[in-house]
């Protein structure tokens, strides 16, 4: 290979003097301000730079200071928002964290929740091209696309009535898989049989719902159905649930109890639910049947009832009814449905599952996190009137003070004076905090800390639907707010809620510093910050929060609002209530993430 040959001069390297090194650097910047300003290059990089910040906070130290920073008013940037690929996040219920655990009983489907410490400190951002959603009543039958666009059910399932695409939306016929005609024929059919109108049935639990379009069109008969299914391969069924504007919830009945009281539900219906009922020695029918009202319904669809090669499933489905003494009212097709006796349950009796009766150490009202039981639930074991036909109908149940409030002392009147209170402070939000209850703005509603339902009972006559919320660490009063006729969950809010984010209109706290602190005791088990970011990842944009607490608190929680980007206003309290209260009344604004922050 021949080499070129070059005058000394060109083959001497140049010597460098000091204003080459200058420009050359000088040159440098230029072109480095070039390239992040003017290509993607920038974005990358600034997206990068606010993942590294993210990924900071979950440096518990790190994390830990700039909670006190935000608490203390002293980090005056808002907080940063989650990446793009966490539109949907749900902490408790994560696949990627979950799919790691065991299968056994779907133990990998429950909730398993992280650790503040393990969680980056971020704000959940909307999905690309999310508009505010339809209202009530509009949205039980369309919802936008773009809000959560997961087309998988609607091409597995929109030839059953489930739900389609048209144009920008989504639409809901208000079919199923076992009632692909539409719920309303199906619900015509099982009102054959059971007391669907007239009041006599309110509360309804319908497991592994799909779209929901049987809890949707049970409202219309007066009946509050709470739809649940766990995150599965759909994606997202429980989130176009709570787009539409019924209730509902993310839940899996695995290996705990259901987060409900004993005896909550009027009706319990499971259209293709696919739960295996019988298995682990009817361990999940045992489950049904505690929170199935005395005298209430119990309604399966689809496999095992008369179902091609499930007669032995079928055979011991109705063994255990037989047990329970449920009394078989009706076979039609597929559909089978029983009625759960008004008194104690027939056992101890011969039977093929091994059931026995719970003994005086169970509490059937103590659900959260609580392992399943393999005993039969007394119905002598809780005092009170609760079965149907010894309570009022529907709506005096909602007024009339249950007798299982008389567990507590002074229950009664401790009843009466919240239902009192409530009706006056929700008429002062409505009329002087100007907050949209009664309008179509807001459907979606929760009570953080609910205590009887009284919040709920004195919006009775507007067009929304509440999620009573009971900490799990305060008196268990569910059971009371179940026997008004409302419905709810148990909850620690020390731990995320079982929701998709951006489900809820409106949320309502009393008292938020009591839902952190250790019961009779100043120390915190939770960061406020930690729980108003979790308040923001279940609002909805342009959603609206009250809370009310003393000055000192809302104080703190007005300062943790600008952060979590929030427009707040601090108010007195209505003049009738006594006690040091102010009620923070904010919004969420609605902000989306930039093409440099995805």
């Amino acid at each position: 290979m021949g080499h070129l040959n070059l005058p000394p001069s060109k083959r001497n390297p140049r010597q460098w003097k000091l204003l080459d090194i200058v420009s050359a650097f000088f040159f440098a910047l230029v072109l480095l301000f070039f390239l992040l300003v003017f290509t993607p290059l920038g974005d990358s990089l600034a997206a990068s730079g606010r993942q590294a910040l993210l990924l900071s906070t979950s440096d518990p130290k790190q994390r830990h200071r700039l909670v006190e920073l935000l608490e203390l008013g002293h980090h005056h940037q808002p907080i940063e928002a989650c990446p793009a690929d966490s539109v949907d996040h749900m902490p408790c219920e994560d696949p990627r964290r979950n799919s790691q655990l065991s299968r056994e009983m779907n133990f990998y489907r429950e909730r398993h929740c992280p650790l503040p410490d393990e969680t980056p400190l971020c704000l959940i951002p909307p999905p690309l091209g999310y508009k505010i959603p339809v209202q009530w009543p509009e949205s039980l039958h369309k919802i936008w696309h773009s809000n959560m666009p997961h087309n998988k059910i609607a091409d597995r399932k929109g030839h059953q009535g489930w739900m389609k695409v048209e144009g920008p939306y989504f639409i809901f016929p208000g079919g199923g898989t076992m009632f692909p005609d539409g719920a309303a024929s199906y619900i015509e059919k099982l009102g054959q049989y059971i007391p669907v109108t007239g009041g006599t049935l309110r509360t309804a639990l319908d497991m592994g719902c799909g779209v929901a379009s049987f809890g949707g069109s049970m409202l219309k008969e007066g009946i509050l159905t709470l739809s649940f299914a766990p995150r599965d391969s759909h994606k997202a069924q429980i989130q176009f649930v709570l787009e539409r504007g019924i209730p509902a919830f993310v839940l899996m009945l695995g290996t705990r109890r259901l987060p409900f009281p004993a005896f909550a539900f009027d009706l319990i219906h499971c259209s293709r639910c696919l739960i295996p009922f019988t298995s682990y020695n009817a361990t999940y029918f045992v489950e049904v049947d505690r929170l199935l009202r005395p005298g209430g319904y119990l309604v399966i669809s689809g496999p095992p009832v008369q179902w091609p090669k499930q007669d032995k499933e079928w055979t011991d489905l109705q063994a255990v009814a037989r047990a329970l003494c449920y009394e078989l009212i009706a076979v039609d097709g597929n559909t089978a449905i029983w009625k759960k006796p008004d008194g104690d349950s027939c056992l101890p009796n011969q039977n093929e599952f091994g059931l026995e009766l719970c003994d005086g150490s169970n509490d059937p009202s103590n659900a959260w996190y609580f392992k399943l039981k393999k005993c039969v639930t007394k119905t002598s074991s809780v005092n009170g009137e609760y079965a149907i036909g010894t309570i009022p109908r529907w709506p005096d149940r909602l007024t009339t003070a249950p007798s299982r409030a008389l567990v507590m002392k002074n229950g009664i009147d401790l009843f009466e004076a919240d239902t009192r209170r409530w009706a006056r402070r929700v008429a002062y939000y409505k009329n002087t905090l100007n907050v949209k209850l009664g309008t179509p703005a807001i459907r979606n509603v929760m009570d953080m800390n609910a205590f009887f339902g009284g919040f709920a009972a004195a919006l009775k006559s507007d067009p929304v639907w509440v999620m009573n919320v009971v900490p799990a660490r305060k008196p268990l009063t569910l059971d009371v707010i179940y026997d008004r006729g409302l419905i709810g969950v148990y909850h620690d809010w020390c731990e995320p809620f079982s929701t998709y984010p951006r489900t809820y209109d409106l949320i309502h706290v009393a008292g938020i510093e009591s839902l952190i602190k250790l019961p009779g005791s100043s120390k915190s088990r939770c960061t406020l910050v930690d729980l108003m970011v979790e308040i923001d990842r279940m609002l909805r944009p342009e959603g609206t929060v009250v809370i009310r607490d003393s000055p000192e608190v809302i104080e703190k929680v007005a300062r943790i609002a600008h952060a979590v980007r929030w427009s707040a206003t601090i108010n007195d309290k209505e003049p009738e209530s006594h006690g040091r209260e102010n009620i923070l009344v904010a919004t969420k604004t609605f902000w989306q993430l930039t093409s440099s922050s995805s």
